[in-house]
């Protein structure tokens, strides 16, 4: 599809302290679209994200990709605690969990992919760079959310989804095996927390927190998919 990118400058920006390596996607989690740029573009607030794409389609520019914006807060990934210099972020307006967690729109998630691929095209970030903010911050956020269709995305060659019969073998330390994949596991974010992250991204019929067997071995597929 043809992109089409609006510019909504943000002036909440600063400077790069690390060369650009992860993709985080978002969702805005406010009741409308507009509710959600104004903040991002508020220096009151102090948030912001490269871009938005709205429910129609539609993408908005808010900071320059050689910007760092600040949509990651404290989270850390693959041992990257300054996620914002690393990163470039995009917020896809949904209302999530707080309203009900709507489905994404088609037009919506077309435009997302067809962004993602040509934020790939210009860096160099690999496939489990591409993350959630919940990966990041297992203890704070839940956005993309259960519903976001990242096996659709990896499909199209932004991130990584290995197939549900994917060779594996079941995981016994959980912690270790997801601090592998980029999950921050450590002294604030506890093993439950980011197996219910993962859950949340890998396998959504069942987030809870509890690594049974059917999920340690998903752990296991993700594993070997990503760091191997």
């Amino acid at each position: 599809m043809s992109l089409i990118v609006t510019h909504r400058p943000s002036p909440n920006f600063n400077a790069r302290k690390a060369p650009v390596s992860i993709l985080v996607l978002h969702y805005t989690g406010m009741e409308t679209g507009e509710a959600a740029i104004e903040r991002l573009c508020d220096p009151e607030a102090g948030v912001s994200a490269h871009y938005v794409v709205e429910e129609d389609g539609a993408v908005l520019q808010l900071v320059a990709e050689s910007d760092r914006a600040w949509h990651a807060g404290m989270g850390a990934w693959a041992g990257r605690k300054d996620v914002n210099s690393a990163s470039i972020g995009i917020e896809i307006v949904n209302g999530g969990h707080e309203f009900g967690l709507p489905a994404f729109a088609a037009a919506q998630i077309e435009s997302v992919i067809a962004l993602s691929r040509d934020i790939l095209s210009r860096h160099p970030i690999a496939p489990d760079g591409v993350i959630g903010h919940s990966d990041m911050a297992p203890d704070r956020k839940q956005d993309p959310g259960e519903r976001f269709p990242w096996a659709r995305l990896a499909a199209a060659g932004v991130g990584l989804w290995p197939a549900a019969d994917a060779p594996c073998a079941i995981v016994d330390d959980v912690g270790s095996a997801l601090k592998a994949i980029g999950y921050p596991v450590g002294a604030a974010i506890s093993v439950d927390q980011a197996v219910m992250a993962f859950q949340r991204r890998f396998r959504t019929s069942r987030i809870d927190g509890v690594a049974d067997a059917e999920t340690r071995a998903r752990i296991g597929q993700v594993f070997a998919a990503y760091r191997h």
